[in-house]
C-alpha cells in the first residue's frame, strides 16, 4: 500500500514550472517592508484517506501530538501551483469520481470507443481531462521567518486562491479556517514573534456543501477541482488597528468619491486617529473590536470619468494614524455611475449596450486561472477586437487579475456565485452565497469594470430576488440579477436590476424569444421586440449562439498543460476510422464560415431588437466540457480559428454596427432589392454630421448600383433609421452573388450581407442536355447499362444512416442534445463546372440553407476511398460519417450525378437554377467523372448499408432536477 506521500505515480515537473509562471502573482498588496512572499518550494504531503488531524480534538491534546502539522512533511512542491499539474493525484481510470453531472455517461459501451477504455491510456469524449485527478485533503509546508521590524506588528497569511477551504497552523496554533471560491483566503496569524516559525496549511477541494456539481468554479467539467494555491502567496504586515476594508462610492456629478472604510482592531483596546486621504482628513474612533469611518473625497473639476473608451482610473492612498494605529491602503477606482430607467440601461448617464461572452474561468494549460494582470489583458484584448465590450463569468468569479485589466482596458465584467443551484430562503446554500458576495464586493467592490452581478446560472428559489434587492440597497455601484438565465418571472420582479434571459414565455403577461437556434422571422429582417413588451428592467438575452463548428486536429499539440485533449483526440480518431480526417482543414473551414454567417444572423437580431440591452454570447471561445462544445470562433486557448477575424467578426458584432432589416436574401432578376436600413451606435458619443452610403458589390468587387443618404447627427442608441436601399435587379447580371454594403464615410463602420440574384425560372429540359432525371434507382440503373446519362436523386427512405442536414449547426453538441442530424455544414467545390449556373463560395450559406434543411445526405463509406464529393456534408465530430450531398461517379459505361437535394419535387428558392447548372453541366463536354464505382457500390449506398455501421457516441444525457434546461453550459 502506498503511503499518502508516494500516492501519485510521478511529477510532471514542467508542468508544475510552467504553471507557476503563467499564474505569476498580480495581486495589489502593501508596500515591499510589509510583506514576504511565500511563493517556491513547500514541502508537502497528500492526505486521501483524511487522517492528518483530529478536528474533533483541541490542537494541544495527546490525540493530535502525531498531527502532520506537528512533523517535518518529506515531500516537495512547488506554489504557486497545483498539486495534479505537477503529478500528484491519481491516475484517470474509468471510476475516476468525476465532479460533474451534464454530460454523457454511457459511453464506455460503444464499441467505437473500447480503445480508449484501457488503463494508462484513458479519454473521455465528453470533457478535457486533467493529467491526474484529486479530490481530498493535502498539506502544504514551510518555515517562516518573521523580520525583526516586524516586532509588534499584525501578521496576516494571504492566499490569493485556493480551492477551497484552507486551515493554517504556526508552530502548532490553529486559526479558524478560511473558506471561499471567489476571494482570497486571509488568515489574521495575530502578533508573532521575529524569527523562524512553522506554517503549515491544510487545503481541502472536496464539495463542502450538497449542491448541483456542474457549477464552474468546482467541476471537472472544465478542470476546476484543482488542489493548491493559486497567484499571490503571502506574509502581511500592519499595524494592530489597521484599515481592513475601504469602499469607495463615487459621484460623477459632484466629481467626489465617498469611502466607506471599516477599521479592524487586533489590540484589544479602544482608541482613536484620524483617517487621511488626498488632502482630506477625518477624527475617527473604534472600540476593542474595531470601528468604521466615511470620508468624502473631492477628486478635482477636470476628473475624467471611466468607460469602455476611456478608462480613466483614479488612484488615491488611505492612512490611518492613531491609538496602535499606523497604516497605509491604496485605492483605485474609475469615476462612473451604472444606471437604469425600465428596460433602458444607462452607463455615466448615456445609453449602454453590452455585448459579451461566456467564460468559465477555465484555464486548459494550468488548471488554476491566471493571476497575473498581463494575460488577462491579452484575452480582453481579443474579445475587444472582435467586437466585444462585456465578459461575463459562468458561477464563478474571476481573480482581481482579471478585474484590473478590464479597469486598464475599459471592459465590462459580470461576475456571478459559484454555487450552480437554486436558492430557497434560510437554506445552507443561500447563506453560502451570501458570505461569498460579501467577499466579492469587498476584493473587487472598487473595480470600475464590475457593473454586474449575479447569484448564479440558470438557478431558481425564492431567495434570489431578495438577494439582489438587499445587494443592489447595500451597494448600487452595480446591478443584480436573481439568475443568469433563469425565464422565471421572479427574474424580472420583486428585485432584480436586470435579468439574462433566452425567452420571457414564463413572464406574467406572456412573452416570447430573446434568441433563435434555428432562425425564422426574427433573422429575416425582424426583432424580438414583442417578447419584451411585460419587462421593465434591462434585459440581455442569454447564452445566444451555442452553434458548433467542426474542430481543426492541429490544436490538439497546443494542449501541453493540465487539461489533456482526449476528447478531441477520440473525435480525430473517429474521423480517420470514417475515411475522413485528410479533410480536416477543409471540414474545419467551411464549419466554421456557417458558424460565422449563423451567429452573424443572430448577433443582428439582437442588436435590431428595440429595448433589448445587450447580449451575453456562448461562446467565443470553445468549451471543452458537457459533451465537447465547439462553438466558439477561437479554440479553447482563444486562439484565432482559421476562418473569421476578429476585424470581421466585429463588423456585425462591434460598437457601431449598420444593419439591414432584408426579408428575404435569394431573388428573381425580376424582383426589386427593398430594405430598411438602420443604426447600432454604441461608439464613444454621437456621431456628427455623418454620411451614410450603400452599394451593390459582385464577388469580383465591381458595383452594380450605389448611394448616399443625406448627412445628419446620430445619437447614441439603437434602431436609428439610416435610410431605404431600393434596386431594381433586372439590369444586373444573373444568376450572380452580391453584397449589400452599408456603411458611416469617415468611420469603419461597415457591414454587408450576402444576397443571391437567379434568372427567371425555366422549365428544365433533360431530354435535350441528353439527361435521365429519376428518383428510381433501378431505372437509373437500366439507363446506366445502356451508356447513359443519369441525374439520380435517392428517395430519403432509401437512405440508411444517412442524417438529415439543417439550416443552422448543431446545437450546443450531440452528446448532452442527441439527435440524428448533426448539421455542422458543407464543404463545396466552388469551382466545379456542376456549379457553374449557381453562384457559390466553398460553405453552406443562405443560397443552400432553404435547398438542404431535412434532405437527408448521403452516406458514402461504402463507396470507393477516392470519391471526393462535389459538395460534401461536414457530419457532427462525434460521429464522423463521411457524407455527401451531390458528387458524380462512372458506373459501368454510364455516367451518373447523384443529388441528395430531390429537385423534381423541390419548390425552394434556388432549386430550378441548381438544377439548370446540373443539367447544363451534364449536357455538356466537361460532364466526365474521373471516379469509377461498380453497380454494387452503387446499390448499397441506398439500399444496403448496414445499420450498425457507425454507432454515436453515447448516451442522452441524465434528467436534471433543477427545472428546464435553458441550453448551454
Amino acid at each position: 500500500m502506498p503511503t499518502p506521500l508516494h500516492y501519485p505515480c510521478r511529477k510532471l515537473a514542467v508542468f508544475g514550472l510552467f504553471f507557476t509562471l503563467l499564474i505569476a502573482p498580480a495581486f495589489t498588496h502593501a508596500a515591499d517592508d510589509k510583506v514576504v512572499s511565500l511563493a517556491g518550494q513547500w514541502r508537502f504531503q497528500m492526505d486521501p484517506d483524511d487522517t492528518g488531524w483530529d478536528s474533533t480534538a483541541p490542537d494541544a491534546d495527546s490525540r493530535n501530538s502525531g498531527a502532520l502539522y506537528n512533523k517535518d512533511l518529506t515531500g516537495k512542491i512547488q506554489l504557486p501551483g497545483i498539486l495534479q499539474a505537477q503529478g500528484y493525484g491519481d491516475d484517470i481510470t474509468l471510476t475516476t469520481p468525476w465532479v460533474a453531472a451534464l454530460g454523457v455517461r454511457g459511453w464506455q459501451n460503444n464499441p467505437e470507443l473500447a480503445r480508449f477504455t484501457e488503463p494508462g491510456d484513458i479519454k473521455i469524449p465528453w470533457m478535457a481531462q486533467p493529467v491526474k485527478h484529486y479530490l481530498g485533503v493535502a498539506w502544504y509546508q514551510r518555515d517562516i521567518d518573521i523580520p525583526a521590524s516586524w516586532a509588534g506588528q499584525r501578521v496576516e497569511l494571504f492566499l490569493e486562491r485556493a480551492h477551497w477551504r484552507t486551515i493554517a497552523w504556526v508552530d502548532g496554533k490553529r486559526y479558524p479556517y478560511e473558506e471561499s471560491l471567489v476571494a482570497p483566503h486571509v488568515t489574521d496569524l495575530g502578533i508573532l514573534t521575529p524569527g523562524k516559525h512553522r506554517l503549515t496549511i491544510r487545503v481541502d477541494n472536496r464539495t463542502l456543501y450538497r449542491q448541483r456539481v456542474d457549477g464552474h468554479s468546482v467541476s471537472d467539467q472544465l478542470g476546476g477541482t484543482w488542489n493548491g494555491i493559486a497567484g499571490n502567496i503571502e506574509l502581511r504586515a500592519t499595524s494592530p488597528v489597521w484599515i481592513d476594508d475601504a469602499q469607495v462610492f463615487p459621484s460623477v456629478e459632484k466629481k467626489s468619491a465617498d469611502i466607506h472604510v471599516t477599521i479592524a482592531n487586533d489590540s484589544g483596546k479602544a482608541g482613536s486617529g484620524m483617517l487621511s486621504a488626498n488632502g482630506v482628513s477625518v477624527p475617527v474612533k473604534w472600540d476593542a473590536k474595531g470601528g468604521a469611518a466615511q470620508i468624502t473625497v473631492p477628486l478635482g473639476a477636470n476628473a475624467q470619468t471611466w468607460d469602455e473608451f476611456h478608462p480613466v482610473l483614479q488612484h488615491l492612498t488611505l492612512t490611518l494614524k492613531g491609538d496602535y494605529a499606523d497604516d497605509a491602503k491604496p485605492v483605485t477606482f474609475g469615476l462612473r455611475e451604472i444606471s437604469f430607467n425600465d428596460k433602458a440601461l444607462f452607463f455615466n448617464g448615456h445609453p449602454l449596450n453590452i455585448r459579451a461572452t461566456h467564460f468559465a474561468d477555465e484555464f486548459p494549460l494550468t488548471g488554476a486561472p491566471a493571476t497575473d494582470v498581463d494575460a488577462w489583458k491579452k484575452i480582453i484584448a481579443l474579445c475587444k477586437s472582435y467586437g466585444l465590450n462585456g465578459m461575463r463569468f459562468h458561477s464563478s468569479t474571476p481573480p482581481d487579475a482579471a478585474f484590473t485589466a478590464a479597469d486598464e482596458l475599459g471592459f465590462y465584467i459580470q461576475a456571478e456565485g459559484p454555487f450552480w443551484d437554486g436558492f430557497s430562503p434560510g437554506s445552507e446554500i443561500a447563506r453560502r452565497l451570501d458570505e461569498e458576495t460579501a467577499l466579492m464586493r469587498k476584493y473587487y467592490g472598487n473595480h470600475p469594470s464590475f457593473i454586474m452581478m449575479s447569484a448564479s446560472n440558470e438557478s431558481g428559489g425564492a431567495y434570489g430576488p431578495i438577494w439582489a434587492k438587499t445587494n443592489y440597497e447595500a451597494d448600487p455601484r452595480r446591478l443584480y440579477a436573481t439568475s443568469t438565465g433563469n425565464d422565471n418571472n421572479l427574474n424580472v420582479s420583486g428585485g432584480a436590476t436586470y435579468a439574462s434571459m433566452p425567452h420571457t414565455s414564463n413572464v406574467t403577461g406572456g412573452g416570447g424569444l430573446l434568441r433563435s437556434n434555428s432562425g425564422g422571422p426574427a433573422w429575416a429582417g425582424g426583432d424580438y421586440g414583442e417578447s419584451l413588451r411585460n419587462v421593465h428592467i434591462p434585459i440581455l438575452a442569454h447564452e445566444i449562439g451555442q452553434l458548433c463548428a467542426y474542430p481543426d486536429f492541429d490544436q490538439i499539440k497546443e494542449f501541453t498543460g493540465y487539461l489533456r485533449p482526449g476528447n478531441l483526440e477520440i473525435f480525430r480518431a473517429s474521423a480517420q476510422a470514417h475515411g475522413v480526417l485528410d479533410r480536416n482543414h477543409e471540414f474545419a473551414w467551411a464549419s466554421g464560415r456557417f458558424q460565422t454567417e449563423t451567429y452573424k444572423l443572430e448577433l443582428e437580431t439582437n442588436l435590431r431588437t428595440p429595448g433589448l440591452d445587450g447580449f451575453q454570447m456562448l461562446d467565443l471561445h470553445d468549451y471543452l466540457g458537457q459533451g465537447t462544445a465547439l462553438v466558439g470562433v477561437v479554440d479553447a486557448l482563444w486562439h484565432p480559428k482559421s476562418y473569421v477575424t476578429g476585424a470581421e467578426f466585429a463588423r456585425f458584432a462591434g460598437p457601431i454596427v449598420p444593419l439591414a432589416r432584408l426579408g428575404k436574401r435569394l431573388f428573381d432578376s425580376t424582383e426589386t432589392l427593398d430594405s430598411d436600413v438602420e443604426l447600432y451606435n454604441f461608439g464613444e458619443g454621437p456621431l456628427q454630421n455623418t454620411t451614410p452610403y450603400w452599394r451593390l458589390v459582385g464577388l469580383d468587387g465591381k458595383v452594380v448600383a450605389q448611394g448616399e443618404w443625406p448627412a445628419r447627427d446620430f445619437p447614441i442608441g439603437k434602431n436609428l433609421p439610416l435610410g431605404h436601399v431600393s434596386v431594381p435587379l433586372a439590369n444586373i447580371p444573373a444568376p450572380a452573388e452580391y453584397r449589400l454594403v452599408v456603411g458611416l464615410k469617415g468611420t469603419k463602420a461597415e457591414n454587408d450581407w450576402h444576397l443571391w440574384v437567379y434568372p427567371p425560372a425555366r422549365p428544365a429540359d433533360p431530354q435535350a442536355a441528353g439527361v435521365f432525371e429519376t428518383n428510381s434507382w433501378s431505372a437509373a440503373q437500366d439507363y446506366l447499362a445502356k451508356g447513359g446519362k443519369v441525374l439520380y436523386m435517392p428517395p430519403a427512405n432509401d437512405l440508411v444512416n444517412s442524417p438529415p442536414l439543417d439550416s443552422v449547426p448543431i446545437f450546443w453538441n450531440r452528446q448532452m442534445n442527441p439527435r440524428e442530424s448533426a448539421m455542422e455544414g458543407l464543404w463545396i467545390d466552388a469551382a466545379h463546372p456542376a456549379l457553374a449556373e449557381f453562384p457559390t463560395e466553398a460553405y453552406c450559406d443562405l443560397e443552400w440553407n432553404d435547398l438542404v434543411r431535412n434532405v437527408r445526405a448521403i452516406n458514402i463509406e461504402g463507396a470507393p476511398a477516392a470519391l471526393k464529393p462535389i459538395v460534401s456534408a461536414v457530419d457532427d465530430y462525434n460521429r464522423n460519417w463521411k457524407l455527401a450531398v451531390l458528387f458524380e461517379a462512372r458506373v459501368g459505361p454510364g455516367r451518373l450525378l447523384v443529388s441528395a437535394i430531390d429537385l423534381l419535387n423541390n419548390r425552394n428558392p434556388g432549386a430550378p437554377q441548381l438544377q439548370r447548372s446540373l443539367l447544363d453541366y451534364m449536357g455538356g463536354a466537361k460532364f466526365q467523372p474521373a471516379l469509377a464505382m461498380t453497380r454494387a457500390q452503387a446499390d448499397q449506398m441506398w439500399s444496403g448499408m448496414p445499420a450498425d455501421v457507425a454507432a454515436p457516441i453515447g448516451a442522452p444525457p441524465p434528467e436534471i432536477d433543477e427545472g428546464p434546461r435553458q441550453g448551454g453550459p
